[in-house]
Order: structure tokens, then sequence, then C-alpha cells
């Protein structure tokens, strides 16, 4: 699937960038391909437009901020929050022409991130119910671009097949390949996975999960959210503790996604340090995106293709494709793919022959 060029997939929220990061002025995002500019307004709440002056096409995201509106860094032309322009400099005293103006996009800030909806979506931002709640503190961990599709983040978030291999440095257990199933129950933002794993438990991860011992286990009770976000619920029943991180697999382009992550945790910092769990999920993460950037990012969700083949352990994220397709299908829209698309597809450097 080629996720730009399915327009119901603008209908959603999705977490762009830390709201931290519009401090000092606007920045530019893309988003399924489209360009935008996000701002900080007086009131501290953001603002998306497309990152474009309607004068001389000079990226809006290169002007600065003035009150709730923006000013463009070629000519000053200035706009508000919904995209009209207010002011244009060389002609203070003349109307401003009738249409001038650029789209204006569904923006607010949730968890500490700004969230954006190309159009009017279609359910609300997740509810991460831990955010705010007692016992439970917030540690961002990442914001960063890999070259792979959502898809492939989202059904790798529930493979519990690939432990044993891509994981085997820290807490994978590479004689034991055979996975554990998962109980799954679909609700109406996509479905819910329940497991009980068992993990090595390395020195190094000691302070993380609560114990000592040379194996633990994990309780996860997982979230899939359509149609890139997901829950892993973590409890280590040894220590009581948990680990519950966020994802957001956000779509910059057909083979390009901010991944975006965030954890909550029952413990203390003296416990276990923000640092500790920031390095301690960097490297396991850092081996997901090692093995997905060596994958098709054009996925197979309609299996109807038989692009690739599957094994029992996969039922979560052929489940995942599945809900994807209803989507595609309830709003009239096929699946479209390298095979029937007009869009060049991109083509990794790594994968051209050199002379």
């Amino acid at each position: 699937m080629l996720v730009t060029q399915q327009p119901v997939l603008r209908r959603f929220w999705y977490a762009l960038m830390p709201i931290s990061h519009l401090d000092d002025g606007p920045k530019p995002f893309t988003l399924l391909g489209e360009n935008l500019v996000l701002w900080k307004k007086t009131n501290g709440e953001p603002a998306a437009l497309r990152d474009r002056c309607c004068h001389r096409t000079a990226r809006l995201s290169k002007g600065v901020v003035e009150g709730d509106n923006i000013v463009c860094g070629y000519h000053g032309w200035t706009y508000d929050c919904s995209g009209s322009c207010v002011r244009i400099p060389q002609n203070p005293d003349a109307a401003i022409p009738a249409g001038a103006k650029v789209p204006s996009f569904h923006c607010q800030e949730k968890y500490g991130y700004v969230w954006v909806a190309l159009e009017d979506p279609l359910r609300p931002i997740p509810h991460f119910p831990e955010d705010g709640a007692p016992g439970y503190r917030r540690i961002f961990q990442f914001y960063e671009e890999w070259k792979t599709s959502p898809v492939r983040v989202m059904e790798n978030s529930f493979d519990n097949s690939h432990f044993s291999f891509v994981h085997k440095a820290n807490f994978g257990i590479l004689n034991q390949p055979v996975p554990q199933k998962y109980e799954l129950v679909e609700t109406d933002f996509g479905f819910e996975g329940e497991t009980l794993i068992p993990i090595n438990n390395p020195p190094a991860g000691h302070r993380v999960t609560g114990a000592t011992t040379p194996t633990t286990t994990r309780h996860l009770t997982n979230k899939y959210y359509l149609p890139f976000s997901r829950r892993f619920g973590c409890r280590y029943p040894d220590s009581g503790i948990d680990h519950i991180i966020y994802n957001c697999a956000t779509p910059i382009s057909d083979d390009r996604l901010m991944l975006v992550q965030w954890l909550y945790r029952s413990d203390t910092e003296e416990q276990c340090s923000a640092q500790e769990l920031i390095d301690w999920d960097a490297a396991i993460t850092a081996e997901d995106r090692d093995i997905l950037e060596a994958t098709d990012f054009d996925t197979c969700i309609d299996t109807r293709r038989r692009q690739e083949f599957h094994m029992p352990s996969d039922k979560p994220g052929l489940l995942i494709r599945r809900m994807l397709m209803d989507v595609l299908t309830a709003h009239g829209e096929v699946e479209i793919h390298a095979g029937n698309s007009r869009t060049v597809v991109p083509i990794y450097p790594e994968a051209l022959v050199k002379e």
C-alpha cells in the first residue's frame, strides 16, 4: 500500500513532533506527502497550514510567528490560523485579494505532542489513560525518521516470533523460537491483544525489569489503534512494574515515517532513571529499525494478492492488514500499490546496481 495514495488516511490524527519544538518559531513537517508549517499561538496551542505562501510560493516555515499569525519570510504576507491572508505590507491601504489564503488543517496538542489530521477525522486521538494518572511518569523517548512503512512498524509491534532473532542481544531467547500466542479481541478502534512472554534478563536490564533473575516474564496487554498507533502494555509480574510504551508511526511519504515513542513507568526516577529507560529501549528499537528498513515498504494489505507467505504467529499483523483494508473498502477505495499506481515508487540508493 502506498499510503499517500489512500485519501481516507488523511482522516486520522497523527503525532508529528513535541510541542516544545515550536518554542523557538515555526517548523516544517511533511505528513502523507503534504508539506505543513506548524507554529505555536500565544495561548500555547499549535496551528498548521500548508507550507506555501500564495504570493510567490515561499515556504512559510522560513518565516516568523507574530502573535497568533505566521509571517512569510519572503515578502511579509501574513496569515491567520485559518490560512487567510490578513496583511500585505506592500499594500497597507489596498483590499486583500479575494481567495488569498492557504489550506489549514486540524491541529491540537495532546500528551505533549502536536497532532494533525489533514481532513475531518473519523475518530478522536487515541486515549492513553496512564497520562497524568497517579503513580505514572511520562518519559519522551524517540522522535526519529525511519525508511519503512507504518504498516511494517505496526505489525512488527505485535510479532512475537521475531524476538529470538532480532532481539537476541538483549531480551530474546535464541533457543526458544516458538512464539507465545496472542489472545486478540477486536474493538471499535482496532484490537487488544494479551500474551505472556518469557525473556532474558541480563544484568543491564535488572533495573528496567525490577528483577535480578536470569530470566523473567512480560505480561503484555497491547492495543492497536487504526491506522498506525499502538500501546505496548508491559507489566513485569516479578516486580509489578508497568513499562507502557505508545508508538505512532507517522507517515511522511510512502517510504518514510516519523517514529514517535513515549513511555509511562509506574516506578520512580531513583528506582530506574529516565535516561536508563531511554537507553534500554533505544537499543531494542534500533534493532527493529535495522531489520524493518530492509523490508519492502510497499506492504501488501489486500492479502488476496498473495505477495507474501504467512505463519500462525502472523495473526495480529494479518488482522491489522484486514482492518486497514476494511477502512479502504468502507470509503470506496482499493489498495493502491506499485503494481496499479501511476506514481513513481522511490527506490532506495542501496538497491541500485553500482558499476
